[in-house]
């Protein structure tokens, strides 16, 4: 009965790889009831690389090409050693084949903000996503520390660990880069090389290449983009307390008009044409103010209601006012130096 086993066996004269579909990263050539021939084939093609496995120890990696397999560079298991064991060899070897082509878009991206230092805002939650292309450069690191002995390995199996490398050192890549956050959102390129620099070396842990990552978003959650809006517009008028007011009075402006807009149907028309009114009235002053501030030496128009008040500041607003600017200090649109500015300004009103 050994015999005619024996005799059965199927002896393989070429071992080949060819991809079936995508997502394979390891297969295991099937080697039960077969064995390899002397002086049989290996077929590698440009996006492979192959492995022999003799008792559970890597022999020997092959790159692409063909290679005669002969007792002088492989370990050759052959029953033809062993008639006293009836045929049934104590060895085992394996074949394996790796896809070493590029893993293209693969995607990352945080599930929640994540906080980071910034050189000008200081602590600031940023969201972003992308993608990223990898591949096996190592088949012996990678079957060691990943695949293993598994008849077939594929892409979505370690898609998760790499995923979690890739957001866990987003904040490393920041920090080195040592960028603000506006200038990176500006120059998305500059952080991805950056993350890509820092990935490197824990893709190598695994017997991985990083190829290239892109960064399509950089974001902030929306309450820190309106804190962002005003400290934009704030630096477009600049110090002067004059235009700081035109600024917040502009902005001011829609929520007024949204506030007529929702009063009652009794007064709603006659509201509605009061706040037109208004705008428009307000929207001329602030046009002259804006001219008054490119033009010195002309005086900024200002509503009759403020010009009679004008000649005596009150002490409350002046304190409304100064708390207001506290807190746009406190959520960073106001830098320490620009708040004591307009501090300082509006107490000489009182004086």
């Amino acid at each position: 009965m050994a015999l005619m086993d024996f005799i059965k066996k199927q002896f393989i004269d070429v071992l080949q790889w060819t991809e079936d579909g995508d997502g394979v990263l390891a297969w295991r050539y099937p080697m039960r009831d077969m064995e390899i021939q002397n002086g049989g084939q290996l077929v590698v093609r440009e996006s492979q690389m192959a492995m022999f496995v003799d008792e559970g120890r890597v022999a020997d990696v092959f790159g692409a090409g063909t290679h005669k397999l002969v007792t002088q560079n492989i370990p050759l298991l052959t029953n033809l050693k062993n008639w006293d064991k009836l045929f049934e060899s104590p060895f085992k070897s394996d074949v394996y084949f790796f896809s070493t082509r590029q893993q293209l878009d693969q995607k990352w991206g945080t599930p929640q903000p994540i906080t980071i230092r910034d050189a000008e805002f200081g602590a600031v939650r940023l969201r972003a996503f992308g993608n990223y292309a990898w591949r096996i450069v190592d088949p012996r690191l990678f079957y060691t520390e990943v695949s293993g002995t598994r008849e077939s390995y594929g892409t979505a199996e370690v898609e998760g660990q790499l995923r979690g490398l890739v957001l866990q050192n987003i904040s490393n890549a920041i920090a080195s880069s040592g960028v603000a956050f506006l200038d990176l959102a500006a120059n998305q390129t500059m952080f991805a090389q950056a993350l890509a620099k820092t990935l490197e070396p824990e893709f190598a842990k695994l017997g991985l290449k990083v190829e290239g990552v892109t960064v399509q978003n950089l974001s902030l959650p929306d309450e820190l983009q309106k804190v962002l809006d005003q400290k934009i517009g704030m630096g477009m008028v600049g110090n002067d307390m004059g235009k700081f007011m035109q600024y917040q009075t502009a902005q001011a402006i829609p929520e007024m008009a949204k506030g007529v807009g929702a009063g009652g149907d009794g007064g709603g028309l006659a509201g509605a044409g009061l706040g037109m009114g208004a705008g428009v009235a307000m929207g001329q002053i602030l046009a002259q103010n804006m001219q008054a501030a490119l033009q010195p030496g002309v005086a900024p128009a200002v509503p009759a209601a403020a010009g009679a008040a004008a000649a005596g500041v009150k002490t409350e607003d002046v304190m409304a006012l100064l708390e207001k600017l506290g807190e746009l200090k406190t959520k960073g649109v106001l830098t320490e130096e620009e708040f004591a500015a307009k501090k300082a300004e509006l107490l000489k009103k009182l004086v």
